[in-house]
């Protein structure tokens, strides 16, 4: 099992910027990738950002020049830095976790709001 606790939600203004944490425990050797994804009422979960074990990076157009996604793996930890935030990005944001073999994991989400 893989548990995931994400941090870092809260509202922002228009602009601002926040940083969300995932934090990982449990059996995390085999985890090939970690994202992030959000979600808002009535729409389905989109992929927002996703890093492999290996460091690599992909990220949505949307996010792109604003986002970036890090992993400290001293600390099994992923990083969303979310900057030049717009109202637009208001959201649940959910972090997944996927191991070898395509079993997935996600934490319970953290909110973020952008007011304009």
């Amino acid at each position: 099992q893989v548990q995931l606790v994400e941090s870092g939600g809260g509202l922002v203004q228009a602009g601002g910027s926040l940083r969300l944490s995932c934090a990982a425990s449990g059996i995390i050797f085999s985890i090939n990738y970690m994202g992030w994804y959000r979600q808002t009422p009535g729409k389905q979960r989109e992929l927002v950002a996703l890093i492999t074990t290996g460091g690599s990076s992909y990220y949505v157009d949307s996010a792109k020049g604003r986002f970036t996604i890090s992993r400290d793996n001293t600390k099994n930890t992923v990083y969303l830095q979310m900057n030049s935030l717009k109202p637009e990005d208001t959201a649940v944001y959910y972090c997944k976790a996927e191991r070898s073999g395509g079993m997935a994991y996600w934490g319970k989400g953290t909110l973020v709001t952008v007011s304009s």
